[in-house]
């Protein structure tokens, strides 16, 4: 069944993004099905993912020409903006839902050069061979931090630039001290999200 959606247009420096939002009556509807987990996170155009899509759009040559992969992608503003400039791109996310919006928002802004797949971070599929990783608020259970923070490592001892992209929240501290010796550039953004503006930080990584 297709998730009931509009499309909604995203502005970053001098470009946009058109990407298909799921509709409140939806997100509402799973709010009501189960309260402790709430929205799935997917659903939702959040502040790291735009302070990324800054970046970029200020700065196209961190992905122009190059092969760009994207996890845990949610509604993949980064890689849709990204393919503006990549030679191409995959952006991947563990939940169907999620990969098949972006499907549609590739569509919508006919984009022929993105594939969207369905790929757990846990599990990345190593034949992939990326120039440049994004990753946008993936930092935020410290339970995962430990495996996280290896799959990244294996990408920089590889020689992929990651750009990841986060909100300055306490509880991720910890993790990204570990990574502050690959940090070859730091952008701190100040995203306005709703009612409240969210700063956010978008870390280069090298080796």
């Amino acid at each position: 069944m297709t998730i009931p959606a509009s499309i909604q247009t995203f502005y970053f420096a001098n470009r946009h993004v058109e990407a298909y939002v799921p509709s409140l009556e939806w997100m509402q509807q799973q709010f009501d099905k189960n309260e402790n987990n709430g929205v799935p996170y997917w659903a939702q155009a959040w502040p790291a993912a735009k302070a990324l899509c800054e970046v970029i759009a200020n700065d196209p040559t961190l992905v122009k020409d190059k092969l760009v992969l994207e996890i845990a992608a949610g509604l993949g503003l980064p890689s849709l903006l990204a393919a503006q400039f990549a030679k191409q791109v995959i952006a991947t996310d563990y939940m169907e839902d999620a990969v098949a919006m972006m499907k549609r928002s590739a569509d919508q802004n006919k984009l022929h050069n993105i594939q969207c797949r369905v790929m757990d971070w846990n599990k990345p599929d190593r034949k992939l061979k990326p120039e440049v990783l994004l990753l946008s608020d993936v930092n935020y259970e410290p339970a995962s931090f430990d495996t996280l923070y290896k799959a990244l490592l294996k990408f920089i001892e590889e020689g992929v630039i990651i750009l990841l992209s986060t909100p300055q929240r306490l509880v991720a501290k910890s993790f990204m001290d570990r990574l502050q010796p690959y940090c070859i550039k730091q952008y701190n953004i100040d995203v306005k999200h709703k009612d409240e503006t969210v700063f956010t930080s978008v870390w280069i990584l090298s080796k």
